[in-house]
């Protein structure tokens, strides 16, 4: 069976610097090929892991990194990403960025855009299982969940870049794509 068609949908991709962010090209590919068109923004932790160009070149889009560096019009360019957007999907999501979206912290392109956008937001987490359980961490995803953001579970074992194994390994791809296949659907 052929997978929904994404046409017409705008799906904005936020990529933080877990290790995982090399996924994000998987995620854009996927994605684009089902008809959406993704803007991807990157921290600049991820753009250290995986460069922008490759993103750019999958999605067929700018690629946003620097809040400074938006484009030339009147409106600052986050806000005009922030409304287009039908769907904001963070993949993958470190503690760094649960924290800013729940406290409201805007120290970048992306949660600047975080912060602007009136569309629903998902959330695909991948960081040290240690990480993870932290009460911090435990009380910030409670916090987003209460508001409404979305969660794509990480992996209850895997092996961890850190050389752990155990929880906090980014959700298969696949799994992601039909999450927000599934989201959009509905």
């Amino acid at each position: 069976m052929l997978p929904m068609s994404l046409e017409g949908k705008t799906i904005l991709l936020g990529v933080t610097g877990s290790i995982a962010a090399y996924k994000a090209a998987d995620i854009t590919s996927q994605l684009t090929k089902l008809g959406a068109s993704v803007f991807c923004v990157m921290t600049k932790e991820a753009a250290q892991i995986i460069g922008p160009i490759a993103l750019q070149t999958l999605s067929r889009n700018p690629v946003g990194v620097d809040i400074w560096e938006e484009g030339n019009g009147w409106q600052p360019g986050h806000i005009e990403l922030a409304d287009k957007a039908d769907l904001m999907l963070v993949a993958p999501a470190t503690a760094n960025i649960l924290a800013c979206f729940a406290h409201g912290l805007a120290p970048d392109l992306l949660t600047s855009i975080y912060l602007a956008t009136p569309a629903p937001v998902m959330v695909a987490p991948a960081m040290n299982g240690k990480m993870l359980k932290h009460p911090a961490t435990q009380a910030n995803i409670a916090t987003l969940k209460e508001r409404g953001v979305s969660f794509i579970e990480p992996q209850q074992s895997g092996m961890l870049a850190c050389g752990y194994e155990g929880e906090g390994k980014l959700a298969p791809v696949e799994e992601i794509v039909e999450r927000v296949i599934q989201f959009l659907k509905d």
